[in-house]
């Protein structure tokens, strides 16, 4: 039993991991927090879901969620980042919840308010581990999670595009100076924002077997709730506290029920804020370190 349910938190640990590193990504570079990863992690999970329903294969459905709401967020970042970012940071804080308010309700007449239903039958195998049974879809969330996660370290720590994305987050002006293609760049960490809120929304329709419009909603204030515990754009505070999260939340259900779960997150939230503002592993390392 304690084993079952330490998986099913690990689970949902790891969607909103990847969730909240689709919000640290933009955060750590720019200093914005981009609302409407929410809602792009909503649609993601729609186009993936709804493309498996019409037999499209799973690995395909995935691949079309990414580059979709990659492009929507790169539509994001051209409409409602770069017209204001020489303004107070409240504004194009604002005008990404607009764009969330606008993608949830496109969603809301294109599907329906109704939950969309998985066929039963797709990844329904299941695992006998140590005593727990463990589904299929779960190791598939756990295995394409740890994936990303290394890719998308590599790809900060190790390319040029990492390097010119911690260029940009140290010094806009002077990586500009330095060659670095900032404009560009900026639209990549978007649409790769994006691509991974719209991955980790098909791996909650799937851990579910339902999505509705209003997952993006709860799901969000979670993963933001993941950056403010493991220290707001620290990569590896997230890794920490995404797992922490979901284990807390799962836990907090089967100790006091459905009702008791968002004051247990929450109400970690609040503990770590008064205790340890700048989160579980922040501090006062360089800007350039926070990707």
């Amino acid at each position: 039993m304690l084993l079952q349910q330490a998986v099913n938190g690990l689970t949902l640990g790891a969607v909103y991991t990847l969730v909240a590193l689709a919000f640290s990504l933009v955060m750590g570079v720019l200093g914005v927090l981009n609302l409407a990863v929410a809602e792009l992690f909503m649609l993601g999970g729609y186009i993936g879901l709804s493309l498996v329903l019409a037999d499209w294969p799973l690995p395909v459905a995935i691949a079309a969620a990414a580059a979709g709401c990659g492009a929507l967020a790169v539509a994001v970042e051209r409409i409602a980042y770069r017209p204001l970012r020489r303004g107070p940071p409240i504004l194009p804080l604002l005008s990404t919840l607009g764009c969330s308010a606008v993608l949830q309700t496109a969603a809301v007449n294109l599907w329906g308010s109704d939950p969309l239903q998985l066929p039963p039958d797709l990844l329904d195998g299941r695992v006998a581990l140590g005593g727990a049974s463990i589904g299929v879809a779960q190791i598939f969330i756990l295995a394409a999670t740890v994936l990303l996660v290394a890719g998308l370290a590599w790809l900060v720590q190790r390319s040029r595009f990492g390097l010119g994305l911690r260029a940009i987050a140290e010094n806009r002006d002077v990586a500009r100076l330095l060659g670095v293609p900032a404009d560009r760049a900026t639209s990549l960490a978007f649409g790769l924002s994006g691509g991974l809120a719209g991955i980790a929304g098909v791996l909650i329709g799937l851990h579910y077997a339902a999505l509705t419009p209003y997952v993006g909603v709860e799901t969000g204030l979670k993963a933001i709730a993941v950056m403010v515990i493991g220290g707001a754009t620290r990569v590896w505070g997230v890794l920490l506290a995404g797992p922490l999260v979901g284990l807390v939340e799962v836990f907090s259900v089967v100790e006091g029920g459905a009702g008791f779960r968002d004051v247990a997150v929450y109400g970690l939230m609040i503990l770590i804020l008064l205790l340890r503002p700048q989160g579980l592993l922040g501090g006062r390392a360089a800007v350039a370190q926070r990707v």
